[in-house]
């Protein structure tokens, strides 16, 4: 079975306290697993890093329980939206010393101040320009990250104390032997980075090739696990042809005559669980691959409403959601485990999906007793016509042993 799964990379490098502690982690780009071999642009270098971190590993595995990471952004991530998905307790926005603060930069570094976010600015080197075009939102920013090796020593001490006199703490960075950590140490620095201390650590996982694909699955998570209805909205602007597929297909249900204006909006009329049940059906529609998408897609559906007639009236949707998951395996080409293994669903959608038990197992195997016998019949109806290599690929992928001397 074809895997749509490949692996990416990102690195993590310790920053520590005073105490020695880890107190965070800066995530970095990397594009294989010795480092980087193309640096892209900054915002595409980010919302890989984003991307991995969010949808394709744990963050509790990545970071620890209540880890948090530090993000290098620039004037153009900050004014594309992308900041917005993130969880101000558990990020850092790393303003990269090239940003160019424009006036719509530094109103959306207000916003995320004002929103809670802490906020860093990476690589100063304390000289008069570096001083003079920063001090416009010295205001916001929580820690300052002081590039050692760049800085003159007298400037370091002398914005250093300033610095701190405006309640912004100080982070040594770049730090490279024992003496340097001693030194900056007791100069009054606070926070510590360098390769002497943690050198970047690099870590592979597996995605989806598509990223619309890890969006809806995470969509769907979110839902699932009450995200709020901003969370959900900001999922979705990801990707402009959800959007506008979602929009018109609102526009064209008859049940609604009010004119749709926002995401939001469309989140409130549909519902969650119709939401869920449209984001599945694009899932199949849209986003596979598979040249039997449609195939796939259909028999899914039938699925799931058969299940759902048969289940109590209280566990329809569930019902309905358990036979449409049981076919993302088949249709993504790969294990249901490593789909579902992030998704956390209902238990009684996980149990008949993943482990093939629990209180929908009875109606889905009617239904997929039905499905089996019309397919059993066509088959016979037109065995003659049947190419024998996808005969032979189907039992050698469903285990079933072939007497070669019989063919």
């Amino acid at each position: 079975m074809i895997s749509l799964l490949n692996t990416v990379y990102l690195a993590k490098q310790k920053i520590f306290n005073r105490n020695g502690k880890v107190f965070a982690y800066e995530l970095l780009f990397r594009d294989h697993a010795h480092g980087i071999k193309e640096f892209p642009t900054n915002i595409r270098a980010t919302s890989q890093v984003l991307l991995n971190t969010l949808t394709n590993i744990n963050i509790d595995e990545l970071l620890g329980k209540d880890g948090i990471a530090f993000i290098n952004l620039d004037e153009h991530i900050f004014t594309s939206g992308i900041i917005d998905i993130l969880d101000k307790d558990r990020f850092v926005l790393e303003i990269l010393e090239t940003t160019d603060l424009s006036e719509p930069v530094i109103a959306k570094i207000k916003q995320y101040h004002k929103r809670g976010f802490k906020i860093a600015i990476d690589d100063f080197d304390c000289s008069a320009k570096m001083i003079k075009k920063f001090t416009p939102i010295l205001k916001y920013i929580h820690i300052l990250k002081m590039d050692i090796l760049a800085a003159d020593d007298e400037n370091l001490k002398n914005v250093m104390s300033k610095i701190k006199q405006m309640g912004i703490r100080v982070l040594a960075e770049k730090i490279e032997t024992e003496e340097e950590y001693k030194y900056y140490k007791e100069m009054g620095f606070d926070l510590f980075q360098g390769y002497h201390l943690h050198k970047p650590e690099v870590v592979e996982m597996d995605r989806y090739k598509d990223a619309t694909q890890i969006i809806i699955l995470h969509l769907i998570k979110l839902i699932k696990n009450e995200g709020s209805t901003h969370e959900i909205e900001s999922y979705i602007k990801q990707r402009a042809d959800l959007s506008y597929k979602l929009i018109k297909f609102i526009n064209n249900h008859g049940k609604f005559d009010t004119k749709v204006e926002s995401i939001t909006q469309i989140i409130t009329l549909l519902g969650r669980d119709k939401l869920l049940r449209w984001l599945l059906l694009y899932l199949y529609a849209e986003v596979s691959k598979n040249p039997i998408s449609e195939s796939i897609m259909n028999i899914a559906i039938r699925r799931a409403e058969r299940m759902e007639e048969e289940a109590h009236h209280s566990e329809k949707d569930k019902a309905y959601l358990a036979g449409m998951f049981s076919m993302l395996g088949a249709l993504f080409e790969t294990d249901i485990k490593s789909v579902m293994k992030d998704i956390k669903m209902d238990k009684d959608i996980t149990d008949l999906v993943v482990s093939n038990k629990g209180k929908f197992l009875s109606s889905f195997k009617k239904a997929e007793y039905s499905e089996r016998e019309y397919l059993k019949r066509l088959l016979c109806n037109n065995f003659e016509k049947i190419d024998i290599t996808l005969i032979l690929y189907t039992l050698e992928l469903s285990h079933i042993p072939i007497d070669h001397d019989k063919l």
